[in-house]
């Protein structure tokens, strides 16, 4: 590979940088298509089961007065499977019950995912933050769950 060839890759990676930029000011993708995109996405595993989202503390629990800074709880559930999940500024923390391994993957739109490894008790863990919209899809056994998609 010569200089030539790398000078005209980064000239070509610019110019892909400057017309999506331009894209994205000069026709946005609308808001509502990109949430449809992020649902199907979501399915692409179709055998999934899709667990729903049956506890958020933000709409069903009753505020702490005082209580700043406080962890947001999710409950989703799938016949028989449920995943707590807690989310802070540093991560997420969560069980999947029945307690079981598994593998989970934190998806966060159609190119970011992060994998976690549940321990036999169903617990793990990861310190990278979660922002934006996010799902959970686990593996156990032979079952795929996907969670409904939520903010952080």
């Amino acid at each position: 590979m010569n200089d030539d060839t790398t000078h005209e890759d980064y000239r070509d990676t610019l110019l892909e940088e400057e017309l999506r930029r331009a894209a994205a000011i000069l026709d946005p993708v609308p808001a509502e298509l990109t949430r449809i995109a992020v649902d199907a996405y979501a399915l692409h595993d179709l055998d999934a089961r899709i667990a729903e989202l049956t506890f958020d503390s933000v709409m069903d629990a009753i505020p702490v007065r005082g209580a700043t800074d406080v962890p947001r709880m999710l409950t989703f559930t799938a016949g028989e499977v449920t995943v707590d999940v807690e989310v802070t500024g540093e991560g997420l923390l969560g069980q999947v019950l029945p307690p079981q391994p598994a593998g989970i993957e934190v998806l966060g739109g159609p190119q970011q995912t992060r994998s976690l490894t549940a321990d036999t008790m169903g617990r793990f863990t990861t310190d990278t933050p979660v922002t934006g919209p996010f799902a959970l899809r686990l593996r156990t056994g032979g079952e795929v769950v996907v969670t409904e998609w939520t903010r952080a």
